[in-house]
Protein backbone atom coordinates (compact mmCIF):
# COMPACT_ATOMS: atom_id res chain seq x y z
CA UNK A 1 0.00 0.00 0.00
CA UNK A 2 1.34 3.38 -1.02
CA UNK A 3 2.37 5.93 1.94
CA UNK A 4 -0.20 8.74 1.67
CA UNK A 5 0.89 11.59 0.96
CA UNK A 6 1.14 14.38 4.23
CA UNK A 7 -1.63 16.69 2.66
CA UNK A 8 -4.33 14.10 2.65
CA UNK A 9 -3.49 13.10 6.49
CA UNK A 10 -6.33 14.15 8.52
CA UNK A 11 -6.02 16.62 11.05
CA UNK A 12 -8.23 14.98 14.18
CA UNK A 13 -9.38 16.04 17.62
CA UNK A 14 -6.92 15.73 20.30
CA UNK A 15 -8.06 13.89 23.65
CA UNK A 16 -6.75 12.81 26.86
CA UNK A 17 -6.38 9.60 25.26
CA UNK A 18 -3.71 10.99 23.32
CA UNK A 19 -1.37 12.48 25.78
CA UNK A 20 0.98 10.28 25.96
CA UNK A 21 2.03 10.72 21.98
CA UNK A 22 1.99 14.76 22.74
CA UNK A 23 4.56 14.00 25.32
CA UNK A 24 6.10 11.99 22.91
CA UNK A 25 6.61 14.67 20.51
CA UNK A 26 8.21 17.35 22.91
CA UNK A 27 10.28 15.20 24.06
CA UNK A 28 11.28 14.28 19.98
CA UNK A 29 11.79 18.23 19.69
CA UNK A 30 14.37 18.20 22.75
CA UNK A 31 10.93 19.82 24.61
CA UNK A 32 10.72 17.71 28.26
CA UNK A 33 7.63 15.70 28.32
CA UNK A 34 5.56 17.97 30.65
CA UNK A 35 2.51 15.28 31.00
CA UNK A 36 1.25 17.39 33.77
CA UNK A 37 0.62 20.46 31.40
CA UNK A 38 -0.23 18.24 28.06
CA UNK A 39 -2.96 16.70 30.27
CA UNK A 40 -4.13 19.93 31.74
CA UNK A 41 -4.33 21.28 28.48
CA UNK A 42 -5.66 18.68 26.90
CA UNK A 43 -9.29 18.77 29.19
CA UNK A 44 -9.37 22.30 29.02
CA UNK A 45 -8.41 23.03 25.72
CA UNK A 46 -9.09 21.64 22.20
CA UNK A 47 -6.66 19.45 21.12
CA UNK A 48 -5.63 19.04 16.88
CA UNK A 49 -3.27 16.45 15.62
CA UNK A 50 -1.77 14.91 12.85
CA UNK A 51 -1.54 10.92 13.14
CA UNK A 52 1.53 9.49 11.99
CA UNK A 53 1.11 6.45 9.52
CA UNK A 54 3.71 4.74 11.49
CA UNK A 55 2.45 5.14 15.02
CA UNK A 56 2.49 8.57 17.26
CA UNK A 57 1.79 12.04 15.85
CA UNK A 58 3.31 13.44 13.22
CA UNK A 59 2.46 17.29 14.88
CA UNK A 60 0.07 19.07 17.49
CA UNK A 61 -1.01 22.11 19.03
CA UNK A 62 -3.92 23.26 21.40
CA UNK A 63 -6.21 26.07 21.27
CA UNK A 64 -7.88 26.94 25.04
CA UNK A 65 -11.02 29.49 24.54
CA UNK A 66 -12.04 31.69 26.72
CA UNK A 67 -15.46 33.80 26.95
CA UNK A 68 -18.98 31.62 25.95
CA UNK A 69 -18.59 28.62 24.66
CA UNK A 70 -20.80 29.48 21.83
CA UNK A 71 -19.15 32.60 21.00
CA UNK A 72 -15.62 32.63 22.77
CA UNK A 73 -13.97 36.06 23.56
CA UNK A 74 -10.75 34.69 22.75
CA UNK A 75 -8.49 31.66 22.23
CA UNK A 76 -4.82 31.01 23.14
CA UNK A 77 -2.59 28.84 20.87
CA UNK A 78 -0.14 26.72 22.29
CA UNK A 79 1.79 23.74 22.27
CA UNK A 80 2.28 24.11 18.22
CA UNK A 81 5.09 21.23 17.38
CA UNK A 82 6.04 19.17 14.45
CA UNK A 83 8.21 16.11 14.87
CA UNK A 84 11.81 16.51 13.58
CA UNK A 85 11.05 13.76 10.86
CA UNK A 86 8.75 15.91 8.92
CA UNK A 87 9.93 19.72 10.02
CA UNK A 88 10.34 21.97 7.15
CA UNK A 89 7.62 20.34 4.98
CA UNK A 90 4.39 22.43 5.35
CA UNK A 91 2.96 20.28 8.13
CA UNK A 92 2.84 23.09 10.97
CA UNK A 93 1.85 25.56 8.34
CA UNK A 94 -0.77 23.56 7.72
CA UNK A 95 -1.82 22.18 11.06
CA UNK A 96 -1.98 26.34 12.06
CA UNK A 97 -4.03 27.27 8.54
CA UNK A 98 -6.78 24.34 9.64
CA UNK A 99 -6.91 25.70 13.21
CA UNK A 100 -7.26 29.53 12.53
CA UNK A 101 -10.05 28.36 9.96
CA UNK A 102 -11.69 26.46 12.49
CA UNK A 103 -11.95 29.49 14.55
CA UNK A 104 -13.38 32.11 12.87
CA UNK A 105 -13.78 35.02 13.73
CA UNK A 106 -12.27 34.49 17.43
CA UNK A 107 -9.50 36.74 18.05
CA UNK A 108 -6.17 34.37 18.80
CA UNK A 109 -3.10 34.82 20.72
CA UNK A 110 0.15 32.83 21.05
CA UNK A 111 3.48 33.26 22.57
CA UNK A 112 6.14 33.06 19.42
CA UNK A 113 10.16 31.82 19.73
CA UNK A 114 12.02 33.62 17.72
CA UNK A 115 12.03 30.48 15.92
CA UNK A 116 8.15 30.01 15.57
CA UNK A 117 7.40 33.87 14.87
CA UNK A 118 8.05 34.03 10.76
CA UNK A 119 5.48 31.14 10.30
CA UNK A 120 3.36 33.05 12.60
CA UNK A 121 3.43 35.94 10.92
CA UNK A 122 3.34 34.44 7.34
CA UNK A 123 -0.08 33.58 8.91
CA UNK A 124 -1.45 37.01 9.87
CA UNK A 125 -0.30 37.42 13.20
CA UNK A 126 1.47 40.60 14.58
CA UNK A 127 3.38 40.99 17.27
CA UNK A 128 2.22 43.46 20.24
CA UNK A 129 4.70 42.83 23.10
CA UNK A 130 7.05 40.81 24.70
CA UNK A 131 7.40 38.48 27.44
CA UNK A 132 10.49 37.36 29.70
CA UNK A 133 11.43 33.98 30.60
CA UNK A 134 13.38 33.21 34.17
CA UNK A 135 14.06 30.63 36.05
CA UNK A 136 16.29 29.61 39.01
CA UNK A 137 16.59 29.33 42.53
CA UNK A 138 14.69 31.84 44.59
CA UNK A 139 16.83 33.65 47.85
CA UNK A 140 14.92 36.01 50.27
CA UNK A 141 16.55 38.79 50.79
CA UNK A 142 15.41 39.71 54.47
CA UNK A 143 11.43 40.65 55.13
CA UNK A 144 9.43 41.21 52.31
CA UNK A 145 6.70 44.13 52.14
CA UNK A 146 3.91 43.53 54.67
CA UNK A 147 1.39 42.62 52.06
CA UNK A 148 -0.21 39.61 53.64
CA UNK A 149 -1.19 36.38 51.71
CA UNK A 150 -2.11 33.14 52.59
CA UNK A 151 -3.37 29.59 50.69
CA UNK A 152 -6.53 29.98 49.00
CA UNK A 153 -9.71 28.10 50.51
CA UNK A 154 -13.00 26.93 48.72
CA UNK A 155 -14.70 30.02 50.08
CA UNK A 156 -12.23 32.38 47.38
CA UNK A 157 -13.19 30.48 44.46
CA UNK A 158 -15.69 32.87 43.70
CA UNK A 159 -14.19 36.42 43.82
CA UNK A 160 -10.78 35.21 42.29
CA UNK A 161 -12.99 34.38 39.40
CA UNK A 162 -14.64 37.84 39.54
CA UNK A 163 -11.12 39.42 40.01
CA UNK A 164 -9.51 37.19 37.18
CA UNK A 165 -12.44 38.05 34.97
CA UNK A 166 -11.85 41.52 35.43
CA UNK A 167 -8.04 41.73 34.76
CA UNK A 168 -7.96 38.95 31.77
CA UNK A 169 -10.83 40.47 30.63
CA UNK A 170 -12.96 37.24 29.57
CA UNK A 171 -14.31 34.44 31.63
CA UNK A 172 -11.86 31.53 32.39
CA UNK A 173 -14.12 29.89 34.77
CA UNK A 174 -13.53 26.25 33.23
CA UNK A 175 -9.38 27.50 33.91
CA UNK A 176 -9.55 28.69 37.10
CA UNK A 177 -11.57 25.95 38.59
CA UNK A 178 -9.55 23.43 37.85
CA UNK A 179 -5.99 25.24 39.18
CA UNK A 180 -6.51 23.75 43.16
CA UNK A 181 -5.96 20.48 41.45
CA UNK A 182 -3.19 21.31 38.92
CA UNK A 183 -1.36 23.64 41.21
CA UNK A 184 0.83 22.69 44.45
CA UNK A 185 -0.40 26.02 45.98
CA UNK A 186 -2.56 28.55 45.34
CA UNK A 187 -2.60 31.45 46.95
CA UNK A 188 -4.47 34.98 47.47
CA UNK A 189 -3.40 38.43 48.60
CA UNK A 190 -6.04 39.87 50.72
CA UNK A 191 -6.61 43.55 52.29
CA UNK A 192 -9.47 44.37 54.87
CA UNK A 193 -11.56 40.61 53.96
CA UNK A 194 -10.93 41.87 49.88
CA UNK A 195 -8.77 39.76 47.92
CA UNK A 196 -6.43 41.90 45.74
CA UNK A 197 -4.50 39.23 43.81
CA UNK A 198 -3.77 35.30 43.34
CA UNK A 199 -1.01 33.16 42.17
CA UNK A 200 -0.44 29.49 41.72
CA UNK A 201 3.00 27.25 41.68
CA UNK A 202 2.78 24.33 39.35
CA UNK A 203 5.01 20.97 38.52
CA UNK A 204 6.65 21.17 35.91
CA UNK A 205 9.53 18.55 35.53
CA UNK A 206 12.28 20.12 37.97
CA UNK A 207 10.54 23.35 38.64
CA UNK A 208 7.84 24.83 40.05
CA UNK A 209 6.21 27.54 37.55
CA UNK A 210 5.10 30.60 39.21
CA UNK A 211 1.66 31.69 37.33
CA UNK A 212 -1.18 32.39 36.79
CA UNK A 213 -0.16 35.71 38.47
CA UNK A 214 -2.58 38.40 38.65
CA UNK A 215 -1.82 41.10 41.39
CA UNK A 216 -3.34 44.78 42.21
CA UNK A 217 0.33 46.52 41.79
CA UNK A 218 3.62 45.57 42.05
CA UNK A 219 3.96 44.93 45.47
CA UNK A 220 1.30 42.29 45.79
CA UNK A 221 2.67 40.40 43.07
CA UNK A 222 6.37 40.13 44.84
CA UNK A 223 4.45 39.01 48.07
CA UNK A 224 2.76 36.34 46.44
CA UNK A 225 6.05 35.33 44.59
CA UNK A 226 7.69 35.00 47.78
CA UNK A 227 5.05 33.33 49.39
CA UNK A 228 4.97 30.66 46.71
CA UNK A 229 8.60 30.27 46.51
CA UNK A 230 8.72 29.79 50.40
CA UNK A 231 7.28 26.73 49.74
CA UNK A 232 9.82 24.69 47.28
CA UNK A 233 12.90 23.66 47.50
CA UNK A 234 12.92 23.35 43.46
CA UNK A 235 13.59 25.99 41.48
CA UNK A 236 11.29 28.79 40.10
CA UNK A 237 10.79 29.76 36.50
CA UNK A 238 7.93 32.21 35.04
CA UNK A 239 7.03 34.59 32.22
CA UNK A 240 7.10 37.77 33.26
CA UNK A 241 5.50 40.86 30.95
CA UNK A 242 8.52 42.91 29.84
CA UNK A 243 6.25 46.40 30.70
CA UNK A 244 6.97 44.92 34.72
CA UNK A 245 10.31 46.02 34.71
CA UNK A 246 10.43 46.74 38.67
CA UNK A 247 8.84 43.02 38.96
CA UNK A 248 11.73 41.69 36.31
CA UNK A 249 14.66 43.39 38.45
CA UNK A 250 13.06 42.13 41.81
CA UNK A 251 13.18 38.18 40.50
CA UNK A 252 16.55 38.46 39.20
CA UNK A 253 18.11 40.33 42.36
CA UNK A 254 16.58 37.26 44.05
CA UNK A 255 18.52 34.91 42.04
CA UNK A 256 16.50 34.05 38.62
CA UNK A 257 17.82 34.34 35.40
CA UNK A 258 16.76 35.35 32.08
CA UNK A 259 16.30 32.44 29.87
CA UNK A 260 14.98 33.67 26.60
CA UNK A 261 12.43 36.51 25.31
CA UNK A 262 9.37 35.06 23.40
CA UNK A 263 6.79 37.85 21.18
CA UNK A 264 3.42 37.98 22.34
CA UNK A 265 1.90 38.01 19.23
CA UNK A 266 -2.54 38.66 18.28
CA UNK A 267 -4.47 37.52 15.24
CA UNK A 268 -8.25 39.44 14.85
CA UNK A 269 -6.81 42.05 17.52
CA UNK A 270 -4.89 44.90 18.02
CA UNK A 271 -4.44 44.42 21.53
CA UNK A 272 -5.22 41.62 24.49
CA UNK A 273 -8.42 42.29 26.49
CA UNK A 274 -8.11 43.13 30.06
CA UNK A 275 -5.74 45.13 32.02
CA UNK A 276 -2.37 44.19 31.46
CA UNK A 277 -0.73 46.26 34.82
CA UNK A 278 -2.49 43.39 37.14
CA UNK A 279 -2.04 40.79 34.71
CA UNK A 280 2.47 39.73 35.59
CA UNK A 281 2.55 36.45 34.66
CA UNK A 282 0.88 33.43 32.44
CA UNK A 283 -0.54 30.24 33.82
CA UNK A 284 1.60 28.74 30.80
CA UNK A 285 2.89 31.01 27.65
CA UNK A 286 0.64 27.80 26.13
CA UNK A 287 -2.80 28.95 27.29
CA UNK A 288 -1.90 32.94 28.06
Amino acid sequence: MPTPSLDALPIRRLTLRDLTACADLSEDRGWPREEHKWGFLLIAGHGYGIDDPGGGLIAACIVTQYGPQDRPDLGALGMVLVAERYARRGVGRRLLRHVVAAMGTTPLTLHATPYGRPLYEELGFKVIGRAEMVMGPFTPRGPENGVATRAATAEDLAAILRLDEEVFGADRTHIITRLPAFTDQLRVAEENGRITGYAGAWPNMDTQVIGPLIARDTETAQALFASLAARTDRPLRTDIDVRHEALLVWVKERGLESVTFNSVMTYGATELPGDWARRFAPLTVAAT
